[in-house]
């Protein structure tokens, strides 16, 4: 194995050159940085990660910005961007901002001032132009904020499309759709096809928006009753993950039958969606995928390994189970 010394002797210079390049202290010139970066990526040097990151000029930190580190999604999210930044030598600052667009810009503002060197945002409250005014590279996930901020997500229109068809072909008659609906968000997209499709077909459609970034599973429940209680007829429903178990169990304490008497159809196919009974059919992302690429997008950036594309978007597929 290299050591200091090695990578010395192979640019040239002096040890406490080597050593002042590495931890970023006292001066050295451009040539003499280049020919010790040479040597070490020769000899295969590996220093300590505060001594390599300070010649990288580097932190190795990496900021991470959901809205709700309870709601499944975004906590399996989170674990795989964790993960796979580990993978990668980087750690992670995670800033849960609860939706609160206050906090969203008191975590972005201090990420952008501070110690990271990217950020991937998931949270999407705060206006876009704060995005837009940060230093820092950003991926943005699942919310267009313009050409400067890439941005990468899930076929949400693909989703929607999927929805609707395992609906139709079960001659369902009246249609709950749950959706939270906000600016440049890709999920728009998924309820905007879902509702043409089902409108073509002349099927009665009921279209609830939730409070935006309400994640809470009380929210939904009681959503999900009052609605249910309204509307009795309803034989399809499609929503988020938990806007359908919440359907899903207000359904069964009133005696419904499922899937004979009503259908339903989640959308994230998460780890809880096969923790009910009946197991919930869902369209699923592949949040692995999704955050695995998330990462390396803003590494490429970070590490300027490459140019990255403006949008990046993966297939979702359906999760069988017995809701439908």
């Amino acid at each position: 194995m290299a050591s200091i010394k090695d990578v010395a002797k192979e640019a040239g210079v002096g040890v406490g050159t080597v050593s002042r390049a590495l931890n970023g202290k006292g001066s050295v010139s451009i040539a003499t940085r280049k020919k010790i970066e040479k040597a070490i990526h020769k000899l295969n040097y590996t220093p300590n990660e505060l001594a390599r990151n300070l010649f990288l000029n580097r932190t190795g930190i990496i900021g991470v910005i959901v809205p709700d580190l309870e709601h499944p999604f975004f906590s399996a999210l989170t674990k795989y961007i964790e993960m796979e930044l580990y993978s990668q030598g980087y750690k992670t600052m995670i800033c849960n901002t609860v939706g609160i667009s206050d906090r969203e810009k008191e975590y972005l503002d201090m990420l952008d001032r501070s110690m990271v060197d990217g950020i991937i945002t998931g949270s999407h409250c705060l206006d876009g132009e704060a995005y837009l005014k940060q230093k820092k590279p950003i991926v943005s996930i699942d919310r267009d904020f313009g050409a400067p901020i890439p941005i990468v997500g899930s076929d949400h229109a693909l989703g929607g499309k999927l929805a609707a068809e395992l609906l139709l072909k079960k001659d369902c008659r009246k249609i709950l759709q749950i959706s939270g609906i906000s600016p440049n968000v890709l999920a728009n997209e998924r309820h905007t096809v879902f509702e043409q499709m089902i409108k073509e077909k002349d099927i009665e459609l009921l279209n609830i928006s939730m409070n935006w970034n309400d994640f809470t599973w009380e929210a939904h429940y009681e959503l999900a009753k009052e609605i249910l209680s309204k509307h009795l007829d309803i034989d399809g429903v499609f929503g988020g993950d938990m806007a359908a178990i919440a359907c899903l169990n207000v359904a069964l304490q009133k005696g419904k039958k499922i899937p004979q008497d009503i259908k339903l159809v989640g959308f994230d196919a998460m780890d809880i969606t096969k923790m009910v009974c009946p197991q919930l059919t869902a369209i699923r992302q592949n949040v692995e995928l999704l955050a695995e690429l998330s990462v390396n997008t803003l590494l490429d950036m970070v590490e300027q390994r490459k140019n990255v594309p403006h949008r990046q978007i993966l297939e979702v597929e359906i999760q069988d189970g017995k809701t439908v």
